[in-house]
């Protein structure tokens, strides 16, 4: 792995650049919604119309990215997703009114277009560069933790930028864009093919076959990863909203606040890559033990409404999302062959935006039903993922079908 650690620096830029596109409007949203006039669900959008694009292209990436290879599909995803942020930051230069709310849009649907070819794209990558599970556990362990680092760190500068001129943060997005590229096109060397991409109607029957014999264990694995971004999304939007609504707190404060649960979040993820090796019984305990632990804290909100209890659930269902997020990432592309591991990898990826999609929206219309019923409705959504992995994810019958098995990659 050592001779390998600009490729990963590069790489890990990636998730830490998307995240931070994305997640730096969390703590600003209200103060967008006042500037543009527009309500609590409309300005929700600017998060859900970047997910709900990258959601229908991250398969259509992935299936690019294993037939033409990885960098041809990341470096002009990140230059279009840094031409998106450039049209969001630039917009009220140009517009005016409900105008600038439009453009702002169009430019996050173009930042969602680029988004679907970088971070998606990143993890079959990492699986390709190195052939032993132990490394590519403890390399996606990296790059997750780089993707939740970008989650504490979003908060407190969305809001310190956002302090300075509200669209401040969308300009920012091309420049960090750029820093990314630059990375990948210098550092990262992608190996070479050892197999010619099969014909698209030979592919998909491939993967038609991948998912008759693995689709068990991939359905669960593909749910897990959407429930846990909605959770994280979703509870992040309700924070935002409180801490300025009901506590007064704004700007760095208020980022500040909301960066301590992800902060548990990324120390969780960085361990757990480390620890779980390429343990699979071990991948799926860590999972139902994170997931466990989301479910509780959530459970527990819904009965106490003080801010200072809120926030300390928060920590603990933020440790257990960032327990579950690598044993997943973990599990899905080791238990995947190299040909495939793009196009399946991506859906996973494309499930991921759903939850990002779904988080914000749907907490927006439950925080009108009450406290209660909000984080009893998102808990029990918690237990559904800890159901599906105990039950449709069995590393312990890896030859039994369905099952988490490794898969024989090509000789090199």
């Amino acid at each position: 792995m050592d001779n390998k650690k600009g490729d990963l620096f590069a790489l890990a830029s990636i998730p830490l650049i998307m995240t931070l596109g994305n997640s730096m409007l969390i703590p600003i949203l209200p103060q967008i919604s006042r500037e543009l006039h527009v309500s609590s669900l409309e300005v929700s959008m600017l998060i859900t119309v970047y997910a709900v694009v990258a959601i229908l292209l991250v398969p259509i990436a992935g299936y690019l990215s294993d037939k033409y290879g990885r960098k041809m599909i990341i470096i002009p995803s990140l230059i279009i997703a840094g031409v998106g942020g450039a049209i969001s930051g630039a917009a009220s230069w140009f517009a005016d009114g409900t105008a600038v709310y439009w453009i702002i849009l169009a430019g996050r649907l173009l930042q969602g277009i680029g988004a679907a070819g970088a971070f998606p794209i990143v993890l079959p990558l990492v699986g390709d560069m190195f052939d032993d599970d132990e490394e590519v556990s403890h390399s996606l362990g990296i790059i997750e933790t780089s993707n939740t680092f970008g989650k504490v760190l979003s908060p407190i500068l969305g809001a310190l930028l956002g302090a300075w001129i509200w669209y401040v943060p969308f300009l920012a997005i091309p420049v960090l864009c750029l820093a990314s590229l630059l990375l990948v096109i210098f550092m990262v060397k992608e190996p070479k093919r050892k197999e010619e991409a099969k014909p698209l109607r030979e592919f998909m029957s491939t993967v038609k076959k991948v998912f008759q014999e693995k689709g068990r264990w991939l359905y669960a694995i593909f749910a897990i990863g959407c429930i846990c971004m909605f959770l994280l999304f979703g509870v992040l939007f309700y924070l935002s909203e409180q801490l300025e609504s009901k506590h007064g707190l704004e700007g760095v404060l208020k980022g500040l606040v909301l960066a301590i649960p992800l902060a548990a979040l990324c120390l969780a993820a960085y361990f757990t890559g480390k620890k779980i090796g390429n343990n699979k019984k071990m991948m799926k305990w860590c999972g139902v033990a994170g997931l466990v632990m989301s479910t509780g804290a959530l459970f527990g909100i819904g009965f106490f409404n003080n801010i200072y209890f809120v926030i300390a659930c928060l920590i603990v269902c933020g440790a257990g999302i960032g327990i579950v997020l690598p044993s997943s990432d973990a599990l899905i592309t080791e238990g995947i062959e190299k040909s495939l591991r793009g196009t399946i990898t991506s859906i996973y990826g494309s499930m991921r935006f759903i939850g990002v999609s779904l988080g914000p929206p749907i907490v927006s219309l439950l925080m009108k039903a009450g406290h209660m019923t909000l984080f009893f409705v998102i808990a029990g959504v918690s237990l559904v993922a800890v159901i599906l992995l105990l039950i449709m994810v069995k590393p312990e019958s890896d030859e039994g079908k369905g099952g988490v098995k490794k898969v024989a990659r090509p000789a090199h």
